[in-house]
């Protein structure tokens, strides 16, 4: 136990006259001026926050326990909607289509975003320019991307089968092919959000030493080496963030379906949340929707706590 010393006649140090942060060792009213001050500030963020997020998930979890249509009052049905998404096969094969495009989504953007920040973490001649041509793609809407690669890979007189016809190969029927729909929708994907990867990577790729690489280029290390050895573990905290948000976003693709397929052809590219918006307003079934919603929240849920949990084993934030 130690004792701050003084002089008689001069007063004590500043820290120890210092109050307790957080309105600790105050009086009542000015703990409470804290908690308003407090309020004041979080409040912009609070009130839009739970009308628009925390709220709808609120109604949503109460709807999923309802037998509702959007038009006639709610009948109280409890967990009936889950028992019967659960037992419905129509459930596990939307959740195999979701799964599906995210397994070859995840890995184009990222390898691709990280090509892109590789080359544009060089001395290379407009790199700026570059930079902004890449990103063009991730702040254009979703509607407008997912139309114009329709078009583009449109089996009868789409540019890329044009090409593709130069060089005597019959180009498949993309979005009206079941085998290719998928393939179709994950290329438009990647291709979008090519920009954001590449982003995140380049700024954890300028955040590492140069001494560090030019140390291993020095000690005879190759390219490869540095970039297995060095680059990507030091690269790992940006990696993992990607990561997580790319899962997020592909349990939760939409627009670029409903845009390109619609679910089609024949339900080859139904995905859960296609399959929550046909409940809903194809077919009314609004209680069905909301547990649908909810189980996916659980689903993201989880696997994004595994990740998290999982990241201390191989990402470094040296």
């Amino acid at each position: 136990m130690t004792a701050t010393l003084t002089r008689p006649g001069r007063p004590a140090p500043a820290a120890s006259r210092r109050a307790p942060s957080g309105g600790r060792g105050r009086t009542p009213a000015a703990r409470r001026r804290y908690a308003l001050t407090v309020l004041a500030f979080l409040l912009p963020s609070a009130v839009p926050l739970a009308m628009f997020v925390l709220g709808p998930m609120v109604a949503a979890a109460w709807i999923s326990l309802t037998d509702w249509n959007l038009l006639a009052p709610a009948n109280w049905v409890g967990f009936d909607n889950y028992a019967k998404l659960l037992a419905d096969p129509k459930t596990g094969e939307v959740f195999l289509h979701t799964l599906a495009y995210i397994a070859g989504y995840l890995p184009l953007v990222y390898l691709g975003g990280l090509a892109i920040a590789l080359g544009l973490n060089t001395a290379l001649r407009g790199r700026t320019l570059l930079r902004g041509v890449y990103f063009l793609p991730v702040v254009t809407s979703w509607i407008v991307v997912a139309l114009v690669w329709r078009w583009l890979l449109n089996p009868a007189n789409g540019v890329v089968n044009t090409v593709l016809a130069w060089f005597g190969i019959a180009g498949p029927g993309w979005w009206t092919d079941p085998a290719w729909a998928m393939p179709s929708i994950i290329l438009a994907s990647a291709w979008k959000d090519l920009g954001f990867v590449m982003v995140i990577l380049l700024a954890g790729l300028q955040a590492i030493d140069p001494a560090l690489l030019e140390a291993a280029r020095v000690d005879g290390a190759g390219w490869w080496r540095r970039l297995v050895s060095i680059i990507m573990p030091l690269l790992s905290p940006a990696t993992f963030f990607v990561i997580v948000i790319s899962l997020i976003n592909g349990f939760q693709v939409f627009d670029q379906v409903y845009a390109m397929t619609g679910g089609g052809p024949g339900g080859a590219t139904q995905v859960v949340v296609q399959q929550i918006y046909d409940l809903t307003f194809r077919y009314g079934r609004a209680g069905e929707a909301s547990a649908l919603s909810w189980m996916l929240f659980i689903v993201i849920l989880a696997v994004t706590v595994v990740q998290i949990r999982g990241q201390r084993k191989w990402v470094n934030y040296g």
